[in-house]
């Protein structure tokens, strides 16, 4: 069995402020890691969250052909955001349960967009805990955050 796993994670500095997001993409047989690549990026006005997003975003992004994946995320926000509430957003059109705009939308969409071409299964792991992957995610999202700090 071949398995795809993302680990992703967001870092602002101030919210709003210089952010960064990381990714360890791993390809797994069993419980041997055959390929690992790191991506990273980030944005010099952002927030924690939409480096949260993006991070999710550029791990679905990266992938050239409809994989199944699951991505691993540390923000809750992200987590339930994309399971649990964004199908009543997108029923009242981009609005939440309190008719307010949803914050972040152009990243909800993208990432909308991005999870429907693929098999998306999503897990929630504690940030800073000590679990390698999102450790590893941490420093690249931390690392892409760097060229945007003053």
């Amino acid at each position: 069995m071949h398995d795809l796993i993302a680990y992703t994670d967001g870092a602002c500095s101030g919210n709003p402020g210089p952010g960064g997001w990381g990714v360890v993409m791993q390809a797994k047989t069993g419980d041997t890691v055959t390929k690992q690549r790191e991506l990273k990026g980030g944005a010099k006005e952002t927030t924690n969250n939409r480096m949260e997003l993006m991070a999710a975003i550029s791990a679905l992004e990266a992938l050239s052909r409809r994989s199944a994946i699951t991505i691993v995320t540390d923000s809750v926000y992200v987590k339930d955001g994309v399971t649990k509430w964004i199908f009543g957003w997108k029923k009242n059109g981009w609005k939440t349960a309190a008719k307010k705009p949803v914050k972040n939308e152009d990243l909800w969409k993208q990432l909308d967009a991005a999870q429907a071409r693929h098999q998306v299964t999503w897990e929630w792991v504690k940030g800073h805990a000590g679990h390698p992957q999102n450790e590893l995610a941490d420093e690249l999202a931390r690392a892409g955050m760097a060229p945007f700090k003053d």
